[in-house]
């Protein structure tokens, strides 16, 4: 189902999801695949669409990617800096 906000920017976290999957040396296909350890289902497309500010987070796929990118989860709501 998709999900469907109407703002311009669909979450807060893109830009720091991105940040800390790159300094992981992860590609955005290997992050798709880590989150489905966790059973969460997010393909590649919709990483980019994450990291873009242009897909909603759920509370679950936030909590996974904080995991993953293991940092707290806290630390993927700091400002985003333009």
């Amino acid at each position: 189902m998709a999900r469907i906000i109407d703002y311009e920017t669909q979450n807060v976290v893109g830009e720091k999801v991105r940040k800390y999957r790159i300094e992981r040396k992860l590609s955005q296909r290997e992050l798709s695949e880590k989150l489905e350890m966790y059973a969460i289902y997010i393909c590649r497309g919709s990483i980019s669409r994450i990291e873009s500010h242009e897909r909603t987070v759920t509370d679950f796929e936030l909590k996974a990617m904080a995991e993953i990118l293991k940092v707290p989860i806290e630390e993927l709501f700091e400002e985003r800096s333009d």
